[in-house]
This record gives C-alpha cells, sequence and structure tokens, in this order.
C-alpha cells in the first residue's frame, strides 16, 4: 500500500493511523530560482525527502500531500513568484494538522525545502506546545548538512539556487534544471550591496532584503559547479539525519 495520504483510500487511511503514526508534511514554494531552475524546486526537494525519510522510517509514516506555496515575499520582484502571508501558511498548516489530529494521527514532522517558511514554522511550534498529545516538529533540509556543503567546491557566498541546491536538484529531478541556463550569481561579499552584505551577518542584528538586492537573477553561489554526486551526499545524509531523529520520536 503506497504511504501518501493522496494516494489512500478512506478506509487505508482509517487504518494507517494505528500503524503509520507519524504524518510527514513536505512544504515548499513557488519562487524563482535563476534562470536555469524550476520554481518548484523547494517543494520537489521537499517532497523528495519526505519520500525518503518514509522509506526508511518503514511503515511507519505516512506522507500527507505538499503545501506548495510558501512565504516569499523576499522573492517578488522575479516573474512567476506567489507568496503566502506568515499568517495564511500557518493557517493552512493548522488546518491540515488540526484536521489530521481529529483522524487520530498525534504525531507531525513538517520537512521544509524553502528557508523563508522558518520563521512561520517555529511561531507554529511554540502554539502547540500548548497541546500536551500533539507533537509538531519541522526542519529544514539544506542547513542540516551544513558540514557536508562547506567540504564542498562552493563560492564566498553561497545559497539560494547556489550549489548546493543545484545539486540536490540534479539528483532528484534532474530534468527540472536547464543546464545551458545555469548562471552565476553573486559569489564574493564584496558583490553584495550594504543592505544585502548586512542582512547575511550571522550574529548581530537582523535585516531581510529582496534577494534582487543580492542579485540581479536572484542567485547565491555558482550553480554551474554543482554535480548529481554532490547532490547524492547532500539529499541521502539529510534523509538519515531525519530519518534518525523521526525513529527517535516515535520511540520516545
Amino acid at each position: 500500500m503506497s504511504n501518501k495520504l493522496a494516494e489512500m483510500t478512506t478506509d487505508q487511511a482509517r487504518d494507517a493511523v494505528r500503524g503509520s503514526p507519524l504524518v510527514i508534511i513536505p512544504v515548499g514554494a513557488q519562487e524563482q530560482h535563476g534562470g536555469g531552475m524550476a520554481m518548484s524546486t523547494d517543494t520537489v526537494r521537499a517532497v523528495g525527502l519526505a519520500d525518503l525519510v518514509a522509506e526508511r522510517l518503514a511503515g511507519r509514516a505516512v506522507i500527507a500531500p505538499p503545501v506548495s506555496y510558501g512565504v516569499s515575499p523576499h522573492h517578488m520582484a522575479f516573474a512567476g513568484t506567489v507568496t503566502l502571508s506568515p499568517a495564511t501558511f500557518q493557517s493552512v498548516l493548522r488546518d491540515v494538522v488540526d484536521s489530521l489530529y481529529q483522524h487520530g494521527w498525534r504525531q507531525f514532522l513538517v520537512i521544509t525545502g524553502h528557508g523563508g517558511n522558518n520563521a512561520a514554522l517555529s511561531v507554529l511550534a511554540q502554539e502547540y506546545l500548548t497541546h500536551n498529545d500533539l507533537t509538531f516538529a519541522w526542519t529544514p533540509i539544506t542547513p542540516l548538512v551544513s558540514d557536508l556543503i562547506a567540504g564542498m567546491e562552493v563560492s564566498q557566498v553561497h545559497g539560494h539556487a547556489g550549489e548546493a541546491e543545484t545539486a540536490q536538484m540534479l539528483y532528484l529531478a534532474p530534468e527540472l534544471v536547464q543546464a545551458d541556463h545555469l548562471e552565476p550569481g553573486a559569489t564574493r561579499l564584496d558583490e553584495l550591496s550594504t543592505p544585502a552584505r548586512l542582512s547575511r551577518q550571522a550574529q548581530g542584528p537582523r535585516l531581510s532584503v529582496g534577494f534582487d538586492e543580492y542579485h540581479k537573477r536572484g542567485v547565491l553561489g555558482d550553480p554551474r559547479r554543482a554535480t548529481a554526486a554532490d547532490g547524492r551526499l547532500l539529499v541521502e545524509t539529510a534523509a538519515d539525519r531525519i530519518a534518525a531523529f523521526a525513529d527517535e520520536l516515535l520511540t520516545a
């Protein structure tokens, strides 16, 4: 039987509550990823990781349909981007969780492929602390493997639509990468405007800027350096780490 809720009958879903107590919810975004990658990139990566994590959990998890829109106001300078407000994004997830809670599920894990969703997810997780019989966890993807990315050939400035994300897509969905249209974005700190440079500080005051402030193509790093082999390492390791977390969650 499929582990995807969307492919189950209602009878199968009723039975899955007992055998598969964890619901994995992949969330992504509809936003620009430069000239060489699809705007569904973050959703594709989240769904791909959800599949791999569920496979590692050997039947103990079901996968909810993905939430394909995210919090993306910082990409609205680029055509095709669609953004939800943080409140709307939270409301959608809250309704998904609350619906499945009514059917008996009590443990939820959101996998987000889009960093712009992180703040809203963190706030939502705080809200669920008041639900004593409900566990709500969430995880990003790329930050989980930052140690591996540090060992790759990456630019001084890298991130959105750069080496690591492109590598993941070359492994998960190479048909959505237009290699001949990949081009470098901002690759060095001295290329950034003052607001963009201040927004990259790891510590100190926080500043948000649109991605057009970083680079005219909204890319951080040089995606031409990405390889499917690097993507495999990043994706499979992230899946291992998320699955290990989920396994502990299920046995706690």
